[in-house]
């Protein structure tokens, strides 16, 4: 007996090492998916994304059945306070030490560039949903990098454009002072000059500023037809609100307003933001499922969703189901599919990802109603033009993205 006994143990020894991988891949198997959203959860943007796209990525989770390839998926956010130093550094310790599958959201342009470099080099995939920059989609551009929202390209071709053409014919720009604010601006010159326009002048605001009036005493002594606002979130809404109090509006000049969301106008009043002229990828009450959608989503959030968090929930469900068709979470593989396969949700049908990582949704024009003209909760916009997925995005090429065929 001591010697069966002292075989079987010693045979139970030789074989741990080679049951060990097994043991190993059981429990990697059972570990979650988990899908890394970083975003400014607390600064200038926090309407714009922060905890409003986390949760409309567990939307997204939830409505694909809580779990992919038999692994449950677990959706994480930190801030990254818009600062590329601490994005990056976010990036790396969630893909390097965290075991993080995939990295979305990613806040402002400078921020996610910095996401883009991590991603790229340790080849994860990045879900954008908040970076707007062309410069994702052109040089920067990665095998690994989806633009899920808009980008300046077509922001600008909708407002620069429409408005040129409408007699606002000359500009002036209040720029954010880094890449996104300088990438919206460039690009809103383009269709302007396109339109036969005229940019008279610019300034720069550093992120986060809370006093325009230097900068609006400018803008109102340019003469300008148009004052462009290219910048987002709290500095946008303070932007307006001291416009209104200098009498911008009322003195002939008109504002156009380059990023807006839903959350801005419901946040400066409707009367405040009358008459403003936007673009955008979605609206809360573009059908009966982007209506449905917003229920679910404002039953949480307490208001409407907006573009961003719109494309958190895309990109959410887009990169689920190609890993689900892909058989496996290998960034390569799962890229191939995000391209093969067409997106879909409930305002994207059948849209096809560029090769420079763009998805060019369908994009609209709103003017901001009175207030006597709204008939409904949060009905706040109307609108004035649709330009079908792709024409309002730039050629794949046209940035410099080394991923498009030449």
């Amino acid at each position: 007996m001591a010697q069966v006994s002292r075989r079987t143990l010693l045979g139970a020894i030789g074989a741990a090492p080679l049951a060990m991988p097994g043991i190993l891949r059981a429990q990697t198997s059972s570990a979650p998916v988990k899908i890394g959203l970083l975003s400014d959860v607390g600064g200038p943007y926090r309407d714009v994304g922060g905890p409003g796209s986390k949760f409309a990525a567990e939307m997204a989770v939830e409505d694909f059945g809580g779990s992919v390839l038999g692994r449950p998926i677990q959706v994480l956010q930190a801030d990254d306070q818009n600062k590329a130093d601490v994005a990056g550094a976010l990036a790396r310790e969630w893909l390097d030490d965290r075991g993080v599958d995939v990295i979305a959201d990613g806040g402002a342009s400078s921020a996610g560039l910095s996401i883009q470099q991590v991603t790229r080099e340790r080849k994860r995939i990045f879900l954008m949903a908040t970076p707007t920059s062309t410069v994702f989609v052109g040089k920067q551009c990665s095998p690994y990098g989806f633009q899920f929202a808009c980008n300046t390209y077509a922001l600008a071709k909708g407002v620069g454009g429409e408005l040129s053409r409408a007699g606002g014919d000359t500009w002036f720009f209040i720029t954010a002072d880094y890449e996104f604010g300088a990438s919206l601006q460039s690009n809103t010159e383009e269709f302007i000059k396109a339109a036969g326009g005229k940019v008279l002048g610019s300034v720069r605001a550093p992120l986060g500023t809370s006093d325009f009036s230097s900068y609006l005493l400018q803008a109102k002594a340019s003469g300008a037809k148009v004052i462009g606002l290219a910048n987002a979130g709290t500095d946008l809404q303070n932007c307006i609100k001291q416009a209104a109090e200098f009498g911008i509006v009322k003195g002939g000049q008109r504002l156009a307003t380059l990023l807006m969301i839903v959350s801005d106008v419901m946040a400066l009043g409707q009367d405040t933001c009358q008459g403003l002229v936007l673009t955008n990828s979605f609206y809360w009450d573009l059908s009966p499922e982007s209506r449905a959608w917003t229920e679910r989503y404002a039953a949480k959030m307490g208001k409407p969703p907006n573009e961003y968090n719109a494309a958190s929930y895309a990109a959410a469900t887009h990169w689920l189901k190609s890993v689900k068709a892909a058989g496996t979470i290998d960034a390569d593989a799962v890229a191939a599919k995000m391209r093969a396969l067409p997106v879909n949700d409930f305002y994207n049908s059948d849209v096809r990802i560029q090769a420079n990582g763009s998805v060019p949704h369908a994009m609209y024009v709103w003017e901001v109603k009175p207030l006597a003209q709204s008939t409904h909760r949060w009905d706040l916009f109307k609108q004035i033009a649709k330009v079908p997925s792709p024409g309002a995005y730039p050629p794949p090429g046209l940035f410099g993205c080394p991923l498009v065929p030449a």
